[in-house]
């Protein structure tokens, strides 16, 4: 019997949308019983947790057109001592933009390319077009569309671990 695949989501959320998507995510990776879902606030995610998962998800809010610091931190702390130890293990990444998210979605990107992760999905962004103080910094409630949208990559993802597609 082969060793059960464990999914990672790591996530960063401070107006409450980033975790929505995020256990939007969970929720969908959870129908797949042949794998554990893990998912982690990214201040409680370190290199143990990285090297005992096959595959990832990373979820941010877009912070001034970037990830999060808190995500950010945690990249940092994980980056170097899981280097060449998880090459070609798949990925995608969530985005909760107030704009476009799409330097966000660049900057894990470019991390993930640099641990040589494979991106299995475009980076899935939901725009909450919050631009004022105000609003940026408001509880955010996701649709449903776009919640559902995240159920989905989560299944995608823990049933392509489960396949052994990735």
């Amino acid at each position: 019997m082969d060793a059960p695949q464990t999914l990672l989501i790591v996530y960063h959320s401070l107006t409450g949308g980033t975790r929505q998507m995020a256990e939007a995510a969970r929720a969908g990776a959870a129908a797949e019983p042949a794998v554990s879902v893990r998912l982690l606030h990214a201040a409680q995610a370190g290199p143990d947790e990285v090297l005992a998962a096959q595959g990832y998800l990373f979820a941010t809010p877009e912070n001034l057109a970037a990830i999060s610091g808190q995500l950010k931190d945690f990249f940092d702390r994980c980056y170097y001592p899981v280097l060449d130890r998880i090459n070609g293990r798949p990925y995608a990444s969530l985005v909760c933009a107030g704009s476009d998210g799409q330097n966000a979605a660049r900057q894990i990107a470019r991390i993930a390319t640099g641990w040589r992760l494979k991106a299995v999905a475009e980076p899935l962004i939901v725009c909450t077009h919050a631009q004022t103080p105000e609003a940026i910094l408001a509880p955010k409630q996701i649709g449903a569309a776009d919640l559902e949208r995240c159920r989905a990559l989560g299944e995608a993802l823990a049933t392509g671990l489960a396949l052994g597609v990735f």
